[in-house]
Formats: structure tokens, sequence, C-alpha cells
């Protein structure tokens, strides 16, 4: 059995979609970042899948490369701001992030 294309595309628009409303409809922060990390793996997906279907270039595997290391940037990043905050305001949820303007 060939798995084509449209099945890679298809689980990579339904990742994208579970992440999408993960991050839409959660208030702690870990849970968005989690959520934001889905997506970011649905587009390797999607860039790998284009890789395979076209596999004379390796593009899409550097591309999967470089976004996972943004990823990984974005997780520590992301970690160490959650860390500050609860810190600061001794909670997670990012609707209490809007108190920090002043």
């Amino acid at each position: 059995m060939d798995i084509g294309l449209g099945t890679y595309l298809s689980l990579a628009a339904i990742l994208f979609g579970i992440g999408a409303v993960g991050f839409l409809s959660r208030r702690g922060i870990l849970l968005q970042l989690m959520s934001i990390e889905i997506m970011l793996n649905s587009v390797n997906l999607t860039l790998v899948a284009f890789n395979r279907w076209n596999p004379s270039s390796h593009a899409g595997q550097v591309f999967a490369f470089f976004v996972i290391a943004v990823a990984a940037a974005e997780a520590a990043v992301g970690l160490a701001i959650l860390i500050s905050f609860y810190r600061l305001k001794k909670t997670v949820e990012s609707d209490r992030a809007d108190l920090l303007k002043g």
C-alpha cells in the first residue's frame, strides 16, 4: 500500500488545526507552547512530504532541520519567559500577562 502526498498533507492539516485550536483555547502558557510545537511539527511533516514527492532535491529536509532548530530555540526562550512570569505573578495563565504593562 502506497501512501500518497494527500495523506501526508491531510495529516499535517489535522495536526495544525489541533495545534491552533489548542493555542487559542488554552489559558496556560505551557499548553500554548506545546500547541505551537504541534503546529511546527505539522509544518515539518509537510516539508518532508513534499521532499518525498520530489526526491531530486533535499530542500524540504533542510528546511525541516531549520524548523526543528527554531522550535528548540522557541522552547528554551518560552520556558525562560514562563519561569520569569511565574516568579513575578505566581501563575502561568496567559490572561494575567496583560498586567505586565505598568
